[in-house]
Parts: structure tokens; sequence; C-alpha cells
């Protein structure tokens, strides 16, 4: 707590700054010098409170704040690629655009838009930001959100579709009964969509198959009569990477610790 209150009192100076000078570049190097990259994990306490500021700052001067974060998204995979520090400034833009979108109708379309394409970066870092940004949506504006990843699904790539499942994979999300029905349901029709495919060798299918592995097991926390119910019906596919996806998520610690007797009973089927 006391770092984050630090992390905020250095972005509130530095935001400050560039309001009144309209030069970003002490702001950028202090995020990329608190990226905590290269490393395997960046510094989200970091990002956390950036987001936070740029809520406040946001208020303050909305398309400057907005173009900020819009420069940073646009921070390509050549200039920042994966682990490299410079990499940051696209994983708290796209926090960010998630939170600005999340209180402001102005960009709520323009956020899901952005988002949606940040989906396909090739870093995966950037990707687990398009979720973040996503759970922002989520948490502020559930029902437009929910309505605008259903599009996703219906006329996207495996990516955009691994943003979708990864955004909705959020405990504290799936409390709202709402977003746990309509997870489970977005499930489904990913599922269904993996059925009837032949395309299984690329490396986006495959990194939907990977988020498939743990998403599912979060859903089925929230909703476990229909979910398990709807385990069995995986099963009965014989589909090996659906299989796949099962197994993985019958393995998760949430699972096991809370459904052991119907973990055993599916595991028994496989």
């Amino acid at each position: 707590m006391i770092k984050a209150e630090s992390y905020k009192q250095d972005l509130t100076r530095l935001l400050d700054v560039f309001l009144k000078t309209g030069d970003e570049k002490k702001l950028t190097e202090h995020l990329v010098s608190n990226s905590n990259l290269p490393s395997p994990r960046g510094n989200l306490e970091f990002a956390r409170a950036f987001v936070e500021v740029i809520e406040v700052y946001y208020s303050k001067s909305p398309e400057r704040i907005w173009a900020l974060c819009i420069k940073a998204i646009n921070i390509s995979s050549d200039q920042a690629p994966v682990n490299d520090p410079k990499e940051f400034l696209p994983f708290c833009g796209a926090c960010a655009i998630g939170a600005i979108g999340s209180v402001s109708p102005t960009y709520f379309d323009q956020a899901l838009f952005h988002l949606k394409e940040l989906a396909h970066d090739s870093r995966w870092r950037t990707r687990e930001a398009v979720a973040m940004g996503v759970q922002k949506l989520l948490e502020r504006k559930p029902k437009k959100t929910l309505k605008a990843l259903e599009g996703w699904i219906e006329n996207s790539c495996w990516l955009t579709m691994r943003a979708v499942v990864a955004g909705v994979a959020e405990p504290l999300l799936l409390r709202n009964e709402q977003i746990a029905r309509k997870a489970l349901e977005f499930h489904k029709k990913i599922f269904a969509k993996i059925l009837i495919t032949r395309e299984r060798k690329s490396s986006e299918f495959r990194t939907l198959r990977k988020g498939l592995g743990y998403t599912l097991s979060v859903v089925i926390c929230a909703l476990p009569k229909e979910a398990f119910a709807y385990i069995y019906q995986l099963v009965d596919s014989q589909d090996m990477d659906i299989l796949w996806i099962v197994k993985q998520n019958l393995g998760k610690n949430r699972l096991i610790k809370n459904f052991p007797d119907e973990v055993a009973s599916i595991r028994k089927l496989l």
C-alpha cells in the first residue's frame, strides 16, 4: 500500500508536468524505468497505480489524456519487442484506455475498438493488458461490454476470442450473475467454433487453446451446476483439443479443492 501511494505521488507530479508543458518524455521514462522488465513479471502494482491516476487526470483534460494513452498503445513490437522495458508503455496504455472507456461515454466505443485491435498483438504481455482493459469495461459497463464481446466472438479470429475468455475469467466480475452466465455462453460459442474447424495448427489457435486451459475452470466456480453439466458434453465430443482443455481445467486447484467429486467423476471418463 505504501509503495502504491508512492507510485501515485510520482505519477501525479509527472502528469502535472505533462499537462503544463505538453512534454511526456519524463513520464514515459519513469514508466519504462519502473517496468520491472526484462523479467518474467512486469510491475503490475505500478501499472494499476498508473491507471488509477490516469482516471483522475482524465477528468481534468480528457482529450490530452486519451491522446497520451493512444500514443502509448501505438508503440509497435518492432519498437518494443517482448520483454523490452518499453513494452510496458503499450501495456499501461491498454489498461488505461479500458479504464477511460469505462467512465467515459465519449470513448467507450473507441476503447473497445483499440482493445480489439491490440488483441491481435504478437506480444503476450500486451494481450494480457487487453484482458485487463476489458475487465475495467465489464466492471462499470457490463451490459454494453458483454454485447460488444459477443460480436467479437461472432466475427473475429482466435486471438480476439482469447481476449474475450481471458477478460471474463475474473472471479470478482463473475459474482455478477449476468456476467457469469454470459461468460459460460461465450465459452460454449467458442467451443462450438472449435468443433467445426480444421484450422488448428496456427499459433493463434494454440494461444486460444492455452487460454481456455484455465478460463473454463474460473467460470465453473461461478456456475458449477450448469458448467459441470456442459463439461460432460465436451467430453462426449471426443475432440482431442477439447479433451486437452478439459484436462487442463480439471487440474486447477480451484476445482480440485472445491469440487473433488465432480472432478473425479469426469476424470474417469477421460
